[in-house]
C-alpha cells in the first residue's frame, strides 16, 4: 500500500540505500523502509519476525506488493517462509524505496546476503578412534563476519565423516557419519554466544580407516561447504594385558601398553573408574611417566565379571594434546565347579550278592515267560482275526452260525389237526363242540 505523499516526503531522507558493493550489509530499519540502488542485479533479504507471525509482505517502489505466495508466479522472487524469519532473493529488484509490512522485531535489521562463506579450520591430521576433536568455525558476508545474531540463531555448522570406501581399511562401506552440529548459542561446547564463531567438540566414535571431512551451513536459499583433506583415523594407541590372580589373596594385574609411535609416553595420564562383580567402584588415576607400560592392580573379588573404564589425557607425537575415552575393557572370571566328594562302595556279605543274583535271575526268568506269552497270544489272535476275515469276506458266510434248537422250532400240520378219534373224545368229555358246531352244556347236575 503506498503511503501518503507527506509521509514520504517527511521520511526520505531516513531511507538507507541497500547497495551490492560489499560496503554495507546490514541496516536498520527505518519505520520499516529501505532503498534499493538502481545498480543492484540481485539482492537477498533477511527479514526476522515474531515466531510464528505470518509472513511479512513487501511494496514495491510502485505500490505493487510482493507476498510470500507470489514466488510461484515470479521467476524472478524466491521466498522462504520459516517460523521466524522471511528469507527472499529478488532478482533484478526495481529501484527505489520499498516497504516491509509484519510483525518484524523490534531489534530486527535487513541482512543483505552477498558472497557468503564460511571458515573452518583444518583438522588434525593424526587422530585415533576414541578422541574428541575440538573444531572452529565462522561465517562471512562479502569477507566480513555477521554481527546479527538473529541470523546466527538460524544457521548451523555441521561436521560429516564420508567414508572413502577403501577396502584396505575397515571403515569400507561405513558410508556418511554425522558427528556434530553446532550453533553460535554459548551452549555445549560453544564458548562464547553471539561471537559469530562456531566452536565444538566431537567424539571419533565410528570405525577405523580413512575418512573425508566435510563442513556445511545450509539454510533455505544456500549452502556453504568446506571439504577437507582425507585423513586417516587410527586405532587407539593403547594394548591390554591381564595377569589373573591365583588365589583370593592376590590381586588382578591390568597392563596398559602405550604405542610411542603416536604418543608421547611421559605426558600420557590416565584415569578412570573400576567395577566389580559385587557392584562395588573403584576410581584409579595412573600417573604419566617415561615407561610405555602402565600397571593397574585390580581387587580379586572372587568369580563374576569386572570392567574398566578408562579415559586418557596427553600429547602425541605432533605435540598436540588430546583427550580420548577408551574402549571399556572386560574380563571374567568364571565361577568354580564345585567338587562333589565321592561315597564309599557299599559292603555286601557273600549271602546278600547271592540272594541279589538269585533275584535277579528269577526277574530274568519271569521277563523272559512274559514275552513268550506275549509272542503266542499275539500270533493267535492274528490267526483268529484272519479266519474272520476269510469267513466274512470270501466265503460269505455270517460271523456267527445259525444253531438249531428243538423248542424253537414251529409246530408241524400234524400236531395242529387232531384226529377222529380224539375229537370224538373229547366231544364225550363235554370239552369242546363237536362237528355240528353244538352249544356247550355248562349247566351243573343234581348230583
Amino acid at each position: 500500500m503506498m503511503l501518503p505523499s507527506t509521509s514520504r516526503a517527511t521520511s526520505e531522507d531516513k531511507i538507507t540505500l541497500l547497495q551490492r558493493d560489499g560496503q554495507q550489509n546490514e541496516i536498520p530499519l527505518l519505520e520499516n523502509r529501505f532503498r534499493i540502488d538502481y545498480k543492484v542485479d540481485e539482492i537477498t533479504l533477511l527479514f526476522f519476525r515474531k515466531p510464528g507471525a505470518p509472513a511479512v509482505v513487501l511494496v514495491k517502489p510502485d505500490g505493487s506488493k510482493y507476498y510470500a505466495t507470489s514466488a510461484r508466479k515470479d521467476d524472478n522472487l524466491q521466498w522462504f517462509d520459516e517460523i521466524s524469519y522471511d528469507l527472499i532473493t529478488i532478482k533484478k529488484p526495481m529501484p527505489g524505496p520499498w516497504q516491509v509490512v509484519g510483525s518484524i522485531l523490534p531489534k530486527s535489521r535487513i541482512v543483505v546476503l552477498g558472497e557468503v562463506e564460511l571458515q573452518v579450520e583444518p583438522l588434525p591430521s593424526l587422530l585415533f578412534r576414541g578422541e574428541t576433536v575440538k573444531i572452529t568455525g565462522q561465517i562471512l558476508n562479502d569477507g566480513q563476519p555477521i554481527n546479527t545474531g538473529l541470523f546466527r540463531d538460524v544457521v548451523s555448522l555441521n561436521v560429516d565423516f564420508i567414508s572413502t570406501n577403501n577396502s584396505n581399511f575397515a571403515n569400507f562401506g561405513a558410508g556418511t557419519h554425522n558427528v556434530a552440529e553446532f550453533k553460535d548459542d554459548g551452549r555445549g561446547f560453544d564458548e562464547r554466544p553471539k561471537d559469530g564463531i562456531f566452536t565444538g567438540e566431537f567424539k571419533l566414535v565410528f570405525p577405523a580407516g580413512q575418512w573425508q571431512p566435510e563442513l556445511y551451513i545450509e539454510t533455505p536459499l544456500l549452502k556453504r561447504t568446506v571439504i577437507q583433506d582425507i585423513l586417516e583415523v587410527k586405532e587407539p594407541p593403547f594394548s591390554y594385558s591381564i595377569a589373573l590372580a591365583e588365589d583370593d589373596i592376590e590381586e588382578h594385574q591390568l597392563t596398559i601398553t602405550l604405542d610411542k609411535q603416536i604418543v608421547q609416553p611421559e605426558t600420557v595420564l590416565i584415569q578412570g573408574k573400576i567395577y566389580y562383580p559385587n557392584n562395588e567402584e573403584q576410581m584409579f588415576t595412573l600417573e604419566a611417566n617415561t615407561s610405555l607400560t602402565r600397571e593397574l592392580a585390580i581387587k580379586n573379588y572372587d568369580w563374576g565379571r569386572y570392567s574398566v573404564e578408562l579415559s586418557v589425557f596427553g600429547t602425541n607425537i605432533n605435540g598436540r594434546e588430546f583427550m580420548a575415552t577408551l574402549p571399556t575393557y572386560k574380563f571374567e572370571i568364571e565361577r568354580p565347579i564345585e567338587v562333589v566328594p565321592e561315597l564309599a562302595a557299599p559292603i555286601i556279605s557273600e549271602a546278600e550278592q547271592q540272594a541279589i543274583q538269585k533275584a535277579a535271575k528269577e526277574a530274568e526268568a519271569m521277563a523272559t515267560i512274559t514275552l513268550i506269552s506275549l509272542i503266542v497270544g499275539g500270533n493267535l489272535l492274528i490267526l483268529l482275526i484272519g479266519w474272520l476275515a476269510i469267513r466274512v469276506f470270501v466265503q460269505k458266510k455270517s460271523l456267527i452260525p445259525k444253531i438249531k434248537l428243538p423248542f424253537l422250532q414251529k409246530k408241524t400240520a400234524t400236531d395242529k389237526e387232531p384226529d377222529a378219534g380224539e375229537k370224538n373224545e373229547v366231544g364225550k368229555n363235554g370239552s369242546k363242540s363237536d362237528k355240528s358246531g353244538e352249544i356247550l352244556n355248562l349247566s351243573m347236575s343234581d348230583d
